[in-house]
């Protein structure tokens, strides 16, 4: 039996109208993006994971500037990483002819390129000064100190979740719903645990088992690009349908021309899982890096996110002489169905496939 009655909890809770939030993808959103899904009647996101404090601060009092509506802010809450000099050594040597063949040497050394949540006092003082509507975790959870001085900050609180497990320390930490992230979805999986079996759960199969399990408003999330796709998670209970893959081809993100070439062209038939260019799984377009992380004689990738500093001095070398297949080119499994429209019409858009499609199933039920 569904424990959940009240399947428009979470949109009152938040203030919005629509049950659509637009995913935070850290490196892609911007202030316009999340401000324009806002201000549609959704929730617009920003991830600032990888941002220094002072720079997620300038990005919350931007988005403030384009709307009065509430958004949410993503950080990434994974165990610091060890560095290792002998497997970063030979990373780097192993990487050094495509480095070469751009004109370029590969950094000296790698460090860790920023600094997770679960040790950053200063990016904690900087939401409890700012107060976002939202604070959404990735990849784990910070400490229990932490989420009840958000709390009492008023701030509500999303954790990540890829199976039961995670969803059950989501519940029992405190916090306010659970972002139920299917094997789909693009980028980086909030995977607890990047080292344990991972039972990769599609998007419709963990949604169900959570809605069945939990009372927590659980947000689907995971290969959903359209109207039907909401639908579709709406009828299985979920509360609300996160989209990342579909809002990155807007005008709005800051993503490159090559990755948006890839995004709109055959590429986006092709995603694969990488652990190359960040030092942890993530789906990605194929492109040379997923190409280079596959072939034979790989070494082992440095700690995550200190592969990303190679990662990201590799792309930029490729970059410079006009080479777009090194960059982290994250993307669902349904990428294909991407469109390229400003934020606020992609939004019209889904509102009316939403419709529609909610419209089709009443007619099954007649």
């Amino acid at each position: 039996m569904t424990h959940q009655t009240d399947n428009r909890a979470l949109l009152r809770r938040l203030g919005i109208a629509k049950p659509i939030i637009q995913a935070p993808m850290a490196g892609v959103t911007t202030p316009a993006l999340a401000a324009a899904v806002s201000n549609a009647g959704g929730l617009g996101s920003l991830g600032v994971g990888a941002m220094k404090p002072e720079g997620a601060r300038k990005v919350i009092r931007e988005t403030r500037a384009l709307t009065a509506k509430p958004f949410n802010i993503n950080v990434f809450c994974h165990q610091p990483a060890t560095q290792d000099e002998a497997v970063e050594r030979q990373w780097l040597s192993w990487l050094a002819p495509q480095f070469e063949r751009y004109g370029a040497t590969p950094p000296a050394a790698l460090a860790e390129i920023y600094t997770s949540f679960v040790v950053d006092a200063e990016m904690l003082q900087v939401f409890l000064d700012e107060k976002p509507a939202v604070v959404s975790f990735h990849f784990g959870m910070p400490s229990a100190d932490v989420i009840s001085a958000l709390k009492q900050a008023g701030i509500t609180l999303f954790g990540a979740a890829t199976n039961v497990q995670e969803a059950e320390q989501i519940v029992e930490a405190g916090l306010d719903a659970i972002v139920a992230q299917g094997i789909e979805a693009g980028g980086h999986r909030g995977v607890f645990d990047s080292e344990a079996p991972d039972e990769r759960l599609g998007t419709f199969a963990l949604t169900r088992l959570l809605v069945e399990r939990f009372d927590l408003p659980v947000i689907a999330s995971g290969g959903i690009m359209d109207g039907a796709g909401i639908a579709a998670v709406l009828a299985l209970g979920a509360q609300a349908a996160q989209l990342g893959t579909a809002f990155v081809a807007c005008p709005e993100t800051s993503i490159d021309e090559g990755y948006r070439r890839a995004l709109l062209g055959d590429a986006a038939q092709h995603t694969t899982f990488t652990a190359a260019i960040s030092g942890r799984v993530a789906r990605s377009m194929v492109n040379r890096f997923t190409q280079l992380g596959d072939s034979a004689g790989a070494p082992q990738s440095p700690a995550y996110p200190i592969a990303y500093d190679a990662g990201k001095a590799l792309h930029a070398a490729a970059k410079a002489k006009g080479e777009f297949g090194y960059g982290a080119q994250w993307a669902g499994q349904a990428a294909a169905l991407s469109r390229s429209m400003p934020a606020a019409e992609l939004f019209a858009q889904l509102e009316r496939e939403l419709r529609e499609s909610v419209q089709k199933l009443q007619q099954w039920g007649e």
